[in-house]
């Protein structure tokens, strides 16, 4: 561990679960790369995702944004290419997109959408997208008629959650420059939406745990009894 990882742990108190603003005070103070680290969270679930009705997935935009400018591809066809354009995708347009990513191992994008008509095309992408979080989906937003308006939301901060195999949900909530008040309006529109998410087959404690981390520093426990 680096001198700037050990001088930050030294201010975390292991033994304790803080309350979620007070985590994010703390991620804050321990952020002290020379870049302007993401802040992530990680919220174990009191679900088992290898059962198809205890899945936890969704999209949520973020009030502040992630700090990241996002790349979006667009497949689609006719109009709605050039609508997807003019709401500011990088990319749109159609097989040529899929073959170039097949052929040249080209992903240089963040998020990609489609329009129902063009889900013949990236059924062959699942392989490549998949295992990479990047499939759209309709339970996303990120297979919709409206591709303008997906791409809006997806340059206006919105980011896809879902459970990992062992349960756990990653997301980012921003960057360490936001500062305390943006990361807690963030981390409770995000929170908030994994809550109402919550599976009916879902028994027991729903939220498990809930770490904060930056990039390069040490993981803070938030008090989930301090969660909804």
């Amino acid at each position: 561990m680096g001198k700037k990882y050990t001088d930050s742990a030294k201010l975390i108190d292991k033994s304790r679960a803080y309350d979620p603003t007070e985590a994010l005070d703390l991620v804050c103070q321990t952020s002290k790369a020379k870049f302007d680290e993401t802040i992530e969270i990680h919220i174990r679930l009191g679900v088992d995702s290898r059962h198809a009705d205890q899945q936890v997935r969704g999209a949520v935009v973020l009030p502040n944004g992630t700090g990241k400018n996002v790349k979006v591809l667009v497949f689609a066809k006719g109009d709605n290419v050039q609508k997807a354009l003019d709401a500011g995708a990088d990319y749109a347009g159609g097989a040529e997109y899929a073959d170039k990513i097949m052929q040249e191992n080209w992903f240089d994008f963040d998020v990609v959408i489609a329009s129902p008509d063009m889900m013949g095309v990236i059924g062959k992408l699942g392989k490549v997208l998949g295992p990479k979080g990047l499939m759209p989906s309709p339970k996303a937003g990120t297979v919709t008629p409206d591709v303008a308006r997906a791409v809006t939301e997806a340059k206006a901060g919105k980011i896809e959650y879902r459970l990992d195999k062992t349960n756990i949900i990653h997301c980012p909530i921003g960057k360490a420059s936001f500062g305390v008040e943006k990361l807690t309006e963030n981390f409770n529109t995000l929170v908030g939406a994994v809550i109402k998410a919550k599976p009916a087959a879902a028994k027991g404690q729903y939220i498990k745990s809930c770490v904060i981390a930056s990039t390069m520093g040490p993981g803070i426990k938030v008090n989930q009894a301090k969660l909804g």
